[in-house]
């Protein structure tokens, strides 16, 4: 295909693409308008295995307030053009800043960057998409204000609000991103905008105190979904503790994740452990610092032999537990007791915190810091892995229970052996569920390997569907196919309200497998 050919969106003729571009100019400015490759290239930047002709916007557009986003869409409604909305664009393992599919036109919110409100008595903030979680701790540090951030990792470079409408997660007792948002303000496909909760009461007082309101809940609907474009967010946030334990405990054999999860279950319902806990596997820990070459340069999976290796060189277990305990250092010992006697009984734990925890070669260093919501990148490490810049998270979710996590595991190992890949995994541990999160690396720059990461993937979605074990996140690629695993029923409630609240079909068509 030649570079130079237009790419018009799909329906749309070229002169209806010429004057709705010329609104936008009008609209924000025609510097903030792209439509050249150059400008496009980062919106065409792909990490997953997917054809990249498959992925190019049509334009990009950058508005720098709520208002020139309802003009943007009444634009788009007029003269029938798609856009695929993102905040900062770092989604990375999830499909980045690239568009659902050629043709779109990037609605890119990045320059609404405001930090709006910061509460330090509610311990609230008030945020618009383009804030970066980097961003908002500098804030929080510059006031003074004893908060605390829940980030993912890798973090800085990210935004609350783009990682919270897809739900995702951080490491702090605030971990589970969207349980803690509180309040929204909503640019309809019609341009029209309302604020959900307690934000439609004029002045309101506790938009971001409340997530309720009244009458039904809406927040929900805009998670994941293509249904409006979130313009500002409320978000709560955790105060700083008096006293803080990051904590790492070591296992040493594979079988060892189901003894983990049966004693970690009982701390986390009880909140003994508040926060999110990872229990990374040895190819995380050690890949995001270590080259595979360096043990292994082979075709196949790295085989037993080499993780075992890579265990005694980097002083790291099978499995390798990062958690945290919080509050008053009474409280902290009280605790720590209990998760000692608990972990001790088979004698196969290494439990450790403190100087002891940091001479270890895993993650503990960055994890700590991630527990208490400071930022790092050091997870990119992972690309370095494998290299070739392919990078797929698969993310299941399953009960925390032992034999379940055990069967996801030995699942996801055979799947991925199968097609010559490696098990690079971690599980985060919710109140009562577990995010198994599997980073499949390949070499995006052979067709190949491409092709069999793309069929890897494809092959873990449907095996692990048929076992009752559903994704709570995908990349572009796979969202229709995800999608199709949640029932028919379920995609015609999504389609009712699409063709309701969106009939044009304007905003991100394909988003969650959302379509008219």
């Amino acid at each position: 295909m030649s570079t130079k050919k237009r790419i018009l969106p799909k329906g749309v003729s070229e002169a209806d693409f010429d004057a709705a571009l010329g609104r936008f100019r009008e609209i924000v400015g025609a510097d903030s308008v792209l439509t050249e490759g150059a400008q496009l290239a980062p919106y065409t930047k792909i990490m997953m295995a997917g054809d990249d002709r498959d992925y190019i916007p049509s334009a990009a557009v950058m508005p720098t307030s709520a208002e020139q986003v309802q003009e943007i869409v009444r634009t788009c409604n007029e003269f029938k053009v798609p856009i695929w909305t993102i905040s900062t664009g770092k989604n990375l393992g999830y499909g980045s800043a690239a568009p659902g599919e050629t043709g779109q036109v990037i609605l890119d919110l990045h320059r609404m960057n405001r930090i709006l409100e910061v509460d330090p008595d509610s311990c609230t903030a008030l945020v618009e998409p383009g804030v970066t979680y980097q961003q908002l701790y500098d804030y929080i540090q510059e006031k003074g204000y004893k908060l605390w951030l829940s980030v993912p990792a890798p973090s800085a470079i990210a935004g609350p609000v783009g990682n919270t409408l897809d739900r995702g997660v951080g490491y702090t007792p605030y971990g589970e991103h969207f349980m803690f948002q509180c309040g929204m303000e909503v640019v309809l496909a019609n341009g029209e905008m309302i604020r959900t909760g307690m934000g439609g009461i004029e002045n309101s007082t506790s938009w971001q105190v409340f997530k309720w309101g009244y009458g039904p809940y809406l927040d929900g609907i805009f998670s994941q979904s293509n249904y409006g474009v979130v313009t500002k967010m409320g978000m709560w946030l955790m105060p700083e503790p008096p006293a803080y334990r990051p904590f790492l405990i070591q296992y040493p054999d594979p079988e060892d994740i189901e003894e983990i999860v049966e004693i970690m279950r009982p701390l986390r319902i009880a909140q003994i452990i508040p926060n999110a806990v990872v229990i990374v596997h040895t190819l995380w820990d050690a890949g995001t610092h270590v080259e595979r070459k360096d043990y292994y340069d082979g075709p196949e999976s790295i085989p037993r032999e080499a993780i075992e290796r890579i265990k005694q060189d980097e002083g790291i277990g099978e499995w390798n537990i990062y958690a945290a305990l919080y509050g008053t250092p009474e409280q902290i010992e009280v605790n720590w007791n209990i998760i000692e006697q608990a972990f001790s009984k088979s004698g196969k734990a290494q439990i450790m915190y403190g100087e002891e925890a940091e001479k270890r070669g895993g993650g503990f260093e960055y994890r700590s810091a991630l527990m208490k919501g400071e930022m790092n990148l050091q997870e990119f490490g992972l690309y370095n892995w494998r290299g070739g810049g392919g990078s797929m998270w698969f993310a299941p979710v399953s009960q925390a229970k032992g034999s379940e996590t055990r069967d996801q595991t030995e699942l996801a190992q055979q799947i991925l052996g199968k097609y010559g890949f490696d098990y690079v995994a971690e599980y985060i541990v919710g109140w009562r569920d577990m995010h198994h999160v599997i980073d499949l690396l390949y070499n995006r720059q052979d067709p190949e390997e491409t092709q069999r990461a793309h069929d890897c993937f494809a092959e873990l979605i449907d095996e692990f569907a048929k076992r009752g074990y559903g994704l709570y996140r995908t990349n572009n690629e796979f969202m229709e196919q995800v999608a199709g695993t949640f029932g028919e029923p379920l995609r015609e409630v999504h389609t009712t309200l699409k063709r309701a609240l969106d009939p044009n079909g304007i905003l991100s068509p394909g988003k969650s497998g959302i379509r008219l």
